[in-house]
């Protein structure tokens, strides 16, 4: 058989355990290293700080304006896209909406916004029926929203429950 002939086959070359292990080892560096690209390493925080009724708000379907803050730990300012947003009470949801152009959160610094929300017509049936049906002192709501920042952060899910006192 000639040597400068070459003869396909189907073999493997054998691979070894050192040589895996450098092809792991490296991998787990290079995602380590994009890990700590992160331009936003600390979470931003997102508070309600206050809730009225919008002043176009018509008698059929009421509208009511929640201010917002969000505070931006991080040395980068932090461009906010979107938010969705509901409001709850016992478990029906009562209020929700969604808004767009929001502003920059400067580095170490907050921004203050308001969105707006409207009412679903049947949940709140639902909760006046819950509510006519016994005596409470208590009721309990969640506040959810997320915020959309971009693709360099993950979503910033908020998550507020608590108790409100009827009486």
């Amino acid at each position: 058989m000639n040597p400068h002939l070459s003869v396909h086959r189907s073999a493997r070359l054998p691979v070894c355990l050192p040589a895996r292990l450098f092809v792991l080892a490296l991998l787990a560096l290079l995602l380590a290293g994009c890990a700590s690209l992160n331009p936003y390493p600390e979470r931003p925080t997102l508070s309600v700080t206050s809730l009225q009724l919008a002043p176009e708000s018509s008698g059929r379907a009421p509208a009511f304006r929640v201010g917002l803050e969000v505070v931006n730990p991080n040395p980068r300012p932090l461009p906010l896209r979107g938010i969705s947003y509901e409001v709850a009470f016992d478990g029906v949801r009562l209020l929700s909406g969604a808004a767009a152009n929001l502003p920059t959160v400067p580095a170490f610094g907050t921004a203050a916004f308001e969105v707006d929300m409207r009412p679903d017509l049947l949940g709140g049936v639902r909760l006046a029926s819950t509510l006519l049906s016994g005596s409470r002192d208590a009721i309990d709501y969640r506040f959810t929203a997320a915020i959309d920042a971009g693709r360099l952060v993950p979503t910033i899910r908020v998550d507020e429950r608590g108790n409100m006192p009827l009486r």
